[in-house]
């Protein structure tokens, strides 16, 4: 009887079945790891992130805790990873009329917080049909339709702004670009500057700005341009040994002079009107004569305190005023030029 001998045969794989099995294992792999991703995902957005605390601070003593986490649209159990806080901080500023700014917060795993602070009433703005009372970021805190609308004592006055919005709880905003770069620009100065030394500005002609101080100083300014910078300088020439406690006019000179003169009367010189350049600046052959079309631009801004009910001191505005007085060449002895 003959032994049987064992025989292993080996079985040589393909190129092309080695290549399919790879492929099937990839996409085996794929799947596992969708599936454990979309497990993931679920469970961050139905069990994990679970809002349990909502924390409110900051400056809001015309409203609640309570209510302004109403006002935000927010809920204990609400998922983070859900809340849209954008939504939320545009929902207190229209619901909260005297809330100025608010910031939601995530704080994963389970909380927000919510920042606020409180409306300041800053500017009164006047327009042809009322009054606003804009906050300092320039919110509208209130909108006195009556042309004989009293304006809010010891805020300062914007006149020629012309809004396109008087309703409030509503952001100012004009459709002359000028006017709002302008009042932007003032904004962002006085805000840094705490104690408020302006009285009024007027903007009918954004190329000829004017702005009143509290000392009885009437700075011409002229275009809407670089209004900071411009304030700024005014200021400087104001703390001047020799024009400090003085009243009189300032005029910007070009785009980094400034000249102070007691008197608003025309210096009586004759020769060629100046003309305004697109910037507001004097261009041309520039005199001393009196400029009607000014004349009437401020004896229209004097009779404001009779529409507003404010008083604003008509001595600050000479009946003579003339643009035009803007050549140092034609300034009479009591100007200075800084």
């Amino acid at each position: 009887m003959k032994d049987v001998e064992k025989t292993s045969v080996k079985r040589n794989n393909s190129r092309k079945r080695t290549r399919r099995r790879g492929r099937w294992m990839n996409l085996y792999g794929l799947a596992v790891a969708l599936i454990v991703l979309t497990v993931g995902i679920t469970f961050c957005y139905t069990f994990l992130f679970n809002l349990n605390e909502i924390r409110v601070s900051g400056e809001s003593d015309m409203y609640s805790a309570e209510e302004i986490v109403a006002a935000a649209g927010i809920n204990k159990g609400d998922n983070l990873l859900r809340l849209e806080t954008e939504k939320s901080e545009k929902q207190i500023l229209d619901k909260l009329l005297y809330v100025e700014t608010a910031k939601v917060t995530k704080k994963f795993p389970s909380s927000v917080e919510i920042k606020v602070t409180r409306c300041i009433p800053a500017y009164n703005v006047f327009h042809e049909n009322g009054v606003l009372l804009v906050s300092k970021k320039g919110k509208i805190l209130a909108a006195n339709s009556s042309p004989s609308a009293e304006a809010v004592s010891g805020l300062p006055s914007i006149y020629g702004y012309e809004p396109s919005v008087v309703t409030a709880g509503k952001m100012l905003d004009t459709e002359n670009d000028h006017k709002n770069e302008a009042f932007s620009e003032l904004v962002s100065c006085l805000a840094t500057k705490g104690d408020v030394d302006i009285t009024s500005v007027d903007m009918t002609n954004e190329f000829a700005i004017t702005v009143n101080y509290k000392n009885g100083m009437v700075f011409r300014m002229g275009g809407w341009t670089d209004v900071e910078y411009k304030l700024s300088l005014a200021e400087s020439v104001m703390q001047e040994e020799s024009i400090r406690g003085k009243k009189g006019y300032l005029t910007m000179i070009g785009t980094n002079q400034c000249s102070f003169r007691i008197s608003d009367k025309p210096v009586g010189n004759s020769g060629d009107s100046g003309t305004e350049d697109q910037l507001g600046e004097i261009a041309g052959n520039v005199t001393g004569e009196v400029n009607p079309d000014q004349e009437a631009l401020f004896d229209e801004f004097g009779n404001y305190s009779g529409q507003s009910g404010t008083e604003i001191p008509q001595e600050q505005y000479g009946d003579d005023y003339s643009q035009n007085d803007a050549a140092g060449d034609q300034y009479t002895d009591d100007t200075v030029l800084y």
